[in-house]
C-alpha cells in the first residue's frame, strides 16, 4: 500500500532520541527492508545498544489486539536480545505519527521524557530531571507515585488523553525492573496496569539511560486502516466469519469459557490444571499424584480459585488493557489486577492460597517496579532457602520461616505469613546496600552463596542460564519446553503443551513456535489474537503492502538471527534437572504414555539423570539450531 499524497513506498519513522543530549532525528527504514518493531529494534539494537520502543504497522486500525507496544534491546536480566510488550499503549504512541522511539546515551541525571505532538506540527519533545526518592516516596509510593506524579505534571499540555510509561525503585537496584503503564479512564489512570515486565527494560530505561518515566501523545491523524467491509471481506473468505466473530471466538478463554465456568488466564488454567499444580518452589514434582490433586481441590478449586470466581468473574470485574477488544482479559477485584502467572508465582509457587495474601503481595511488587514473574520465582527460592535452613533470617535480615508444608497448612493464617515474608525479602532486594544483592541478577547472587556455603542454595533454584550471568524464571507449566535452551526464554517462544516430544523434535517444535510468535509481535499483535492473528497478518501485510512473501521471509531471517546469539547454558539447578525426570515419569504412569521413546529417556534419567539431563538438553538444542539456520 503506497502512501497516497507521495505515491512512495511507505516507511517507518523512528524517532532517535540522545537521552545524553535531548535532542532526537527523524529516522525512516522502508516498508520490506523491516517490517516492525522486532526486526527493526534488533537491527537498531545491535547497531546502536539502544532501548527501543514501538508499534506495529496496524496500530490504530480496526483489527483488535492491534495495538500492543513492543519494547526490545539488549536485557539487563537475560543478556541477549530480548522483547517484552504491553497492550493497548499504542493506541497513543500512534497519535505521535512515529513508529518507533530509539533512545540512546544517557541523561546527565534522572529525567522524565515528554513527547506531544499537536495536529501536524513537529514532535515536541522535553527532558526534564525528576527527584527519584521524593516522587517514590510520595502517594502511592513507588512505580504507581511516579505514574502518578508524571501525569499529573504534563496532562495539561494534551488534547487528548496522553500514556505514562514508568519505572519503580526495582529499575535502580535490580536487573529486573519492569516498565509499567495504565490507560486513562475518564480523566483518570486505570487499575489495569499492563507491563513491559519480563526482560528487566525499566532497568535498561532508567540505570542506562536516565529515563524514569515517558509520556506520549497527540493529535496526529495517520492513514490507519478502517475499512471493516474489506477486513470482513478478508476473515469471511478465511474463516466464513467476519471480523467481530471471529475475534470473539478465538478470544473465549481470556473472556469467559463456559466449558470451566471462568475466565481469563487465571480462571482457566487453575481450573484445568489438576495434578500438574505447581507449588511450593517446585517441590510438589516429588508429591504423588494423589496429593497434588489433593491440594489443586481443597486449596485452589475451593478456596484460592472459588475466591476469583466469586469476586471477578461472577461480578464481571473485567476490562480491556485500553484498546477496544472483544477478550476483556483484565480479571479485576477493585484496584487488583490477576494474571495466572504473576498471581501463580507469588501464589502457590510461594506458599500462598487465598487472594487475600496473593494481592498483598503481587501489589507489593508492583509498587517496587519489579517483573513479577522473575520476582516471584526468585521469592520461591528464597522462601526454600529460609524453610530448610540453607541461609538464616539473620543472613537475609528479616524474620519469619515460611509454611512450606501442604500438610497441616492454614489457607489463610499460613498464605497471609508467606506475603508477609515475601514483602520483606522483596523490601531487602529493593533497596541501598541490599542483603539480597539482585543488582547483577539472582542467579549470581546464588551462586556466590552456593561457593560460600552449600550447593543445596543454587539447586533449588529453577531457572533458564544464558550466557555468564543471565537469568530468567520460566513460564509455569510442568513442560520441558520452558526450560529449554532457546535464545529468549520466560516469553512463549518456545512449545509448551503437555505433550511429551522426543527433545531433538522439541527443539524443532519450539523453532517454530518462535517463528509464529515473531508473526504477531512484529506486527505489534496481542498473542491472545493468536488463533487467528498468526494465519491472518501475512495475508492483510499481502493485501495491504503487496509483501507476503517477503514478511514471512523477514521473519525467519529475524529468528534465525535472533538465534544466532543464543548463549543459553546447561541447567546449573538439580531441581531443573528434577523438573525434567518427574514430567517425563508422570507421562508414563498417569497420562499411561508408554512408547518407547519416552521409556528410553525415563530410564537414562533413572540410571543417571545428570548425563540424561545433558543428553536431553543438547538434543532439544539441535533441533531448534537445525531449524533456525540462515540461508
Amino acid at each position: 500500500m503506497k502512501d497516497s499524497q507521495t505515491n512512495m513506498e511507505p516507511f517507518q519513522k523512528v524517532m532517535m532520541i540522545d537521552a545524553t543530549k535531548g535532542y532526537y532525528r527523524i529516522e525512516k527504514f522502508r516498508v520490506g527492508n523491516f517490517f516492525g518493531p522486532v526486526d527493526l529494534g534488533y537491527y537498531l539494537a545491535g547497531n546502536f545498544n539502544s532501548l527501543n520502543i514501538g508499534t506495529g504497522l496496524l496500530a490504530g486500525s480496526i483489527f483488535p489486539g492491534s495495538n500492543r507496544l513492543i519494547v526490545n534491546g539488549f536485557s539487563p536480566s537475560w543478556g541477549g536480545f530480548y522483547i517484552s510488550s504491553m497492550g493497548g499503549a499504542s493506541l497513543e504512541f500512534d497519535n505521535l505519527g512515529l513508529n518507533m522511539l530509539c533512545i540512546t546515551g544517557k541523561a546527565p541525571v534522572p529525567s522524565v521524557l515528554y513527547l506531544n505532538r499537536v495536529h501536524g506540527e513537529e514532535i515536541e519533545l522535553i527532558s526534564e530531571p525528576v527527584d527519584l526518592r521524593e516522587v517514590w516516596s510520595s502517594g502511592r509510593k513507588g512505580f504507581f507515585a511516579m505514574m502518578d506524579y508524571v501525569y499529573e505534571r504534563f496532562k495539561g499540555r494534551y488534547e487528548t488523553p496522553p500514556r505514562v510509561l514508568a519505572t519503580g525503585p526495582a529499575a535502580i537496584y535490580t536487573d529486573i525492573g519492569a516498565i509499567g503503564s495504565a490507560a486513562v479512564r475518564d480523566g483518570e489512570l486505570s487499575h489495569a496496569e499492563t507491563w513491559a515486565g519480563r526482560g528487566g527494560f525499566g532497568t535498561k530505561m532508567l540505570r542506562d539511560h536516565g529515563i524514569a518515566s515517558i509520556i506520549y501523545g497527540g493529535t496526529y491523524i495517520d492513514q490507519d486502516f478502517t475499512d471493516r467491509k474489506v477486513a470482513n471481506e478478508w476473515f469471511e473468505h478465511k474463516y466464513k466469519k467476519k471480523l467481530a466473530a471471529k475475534a470473539i471466538e478465538a478470544t473465549t478463554k481470556y473472556r469467559f469459557d463456559p466449558n470451566f465456568n471462568t475466565g481469563g488466564t487465571l480462571g482457566v488454567n487453575y481450573a484445568s490444571v489438576g495434578g500438574k499444580l505447581l507449588f511450593n518452589n517446585y517441590r510438589s514434582i516429588y508429591l504423588s499424584e494423589e496429593d497434588r490433586k489433593e491440594v489443586h481441590q481443597k486449596f485452589i478449586l475451593d478456596h484460592y480459585l472459588k475466591q476469583f470466581n466469586e469476586e471477578t468473574i461472577q461480578k464481571k470485574q473485567q476490562v480491556s488493557c485500553g484498546e477496544p477488544c472483544a477478550a476483556v482479559c483484565k480479571k479485576m477485584n477493585g484496584k487488583f489486577k490477576k494474571d495466572f502467572e504473576p498471581y501463580q508465582v507469588m501464589g502457590p509457587l510461594t506458599g500462598i492460597f487465598d487472594q487475600r495474601a496473593a494481592e498483598k503481595l503481587n501489589h507489593h511488587a508492583d509498587m517496587l517496579g519489579l517483573d513479577a514473574i522473575s520476582a516471584g520465582g526468585a521469592l520461591a527460592w528464597l522462601m526454600e532457602c529460609l524453610y530448610e535452613g540453607h541461609l538464616t533470617e539473620k543472613e537475609l535480615q528479616m524474620q519469619g520461616i515460611p509454611a512450606f508444608n501442604h500438610e497441616n497448612f492454614s489457607l489463610i493464617y499460613d498464605s497471609q505469613k508467606n506475603a508477609e515474608i515475601g514483602i520483606q525479602l522483596l523490601d531487602n532486594i529493593v533497596r541501598k546496600d541490599p542483603p539480597i544483592d539482585f543488582s547483577d541478577g539472582a542467579r549470581r547472587f546464588a551462586r556466590r552463596l552456593s561457593r560460600e556455603k552449600n550447593k543445596n542454595i543454587i539447586d533449588c533454584f529453577v531457572f533458564n542460564a544464558y550466557a555468564r550471568k543471565g537469568w530468567m524464571v520460566p513460564n509455569q507449566y510442568w513442560t520441558p519446553g520452558v526450560l529449554s535452551p532457546m535464545s529468549m526464554m520466560g516469553k512463549y517462544y518456545m512449545y509448551y503443551g503437555n505433550e511429551f516430544l522426543e527433545p531433538r523434535e522439541l527443539g524443532r517444535t519450539n523453532a517454530e513456535r518462535m517463528k509464529q510468535e515473531l508473526i504477531i509481535d512484529n506486527m505489534g499483535f496481542c498473542r491472545f489474537h493468536r488463533n487467528w492473528a498468526e494465519e491472518m497478518i501475512p495475508e492483510i501485510v499481502e493485501s495491504l503492502y503487496g509483501k507476503k512473501e517477503e514478511y514471512l521471509q523477514s521473519i525467519s531471517i529475524t529468528a534465525s538471527r535472533i538465534h544466532g546469539r543464543n548463549s543459553s547454558q546447561f541447567w546449573e539447578s538439580e531441581r531443573n534437572i528434577d523438573f525434567m525426570k518427574t514430567f517425563i515419569a508422570r507421562k508414563i504412569a498417569i497420562d499411561d504414555n508408554n512408547g518407547p521413546v519416552i521409556k528410553k529417556w525415563n530410564k537414562l534419567f533413572h540410571d543417571d539423570k545428570t548425563s540424561a539431563a545433558l543428553d536431553y538438553w543438547y538434543e532439544i538444542h539441535k533441533g531448534a539450531h537445525e531449524s533456525l539456520r540462515e540461508f
